[in-house]
């Protein structure tokens, strides 16, 4: 019996945490922004240059115009990255 009861006890206390992480984790995500042209080699977010590499951390290069790193609304301008991707701005103008 008490074996059920500590199984319980965690299994509740596990979907408590996942819960607070997953509503902690919506609430940074719409104060952030992708911030291109910014990254250090190995540090950019994941996904962010398709036709180089897939994934977090993959960058080769400083600050690739491709790449992006997450960063709080209103900051990316002001180090000087841009708010969209490189190719994004040659093909909106067509």
């Amino acid at each position: 019996m008490k074996n059920q009861h500590t199984l319980l006890t965690t299994a509740l206390t596990s979907l408590l945490a996942l819960g607070i992480s997953t509503a902690a984790s919506s609430a940074y995500a719409s104060d952030e922004e992708k911030c291109f042209g910014i990254a250090k080699a190995g540090q950019n977010a994941c996904n962010s240059n398709k036709s180089k590499h897939s994934c977090a951390g993959h960058s080769k290069v400083d600050n690739d115009p491709s790449d992006f790193k997450l960063l709080p609304k209103g900051t990316c301008e002001k180090i000087g990255g841009k708010l969209e991707h490189a190719g994004e701005k040659a093909s909106s103008g067509k």
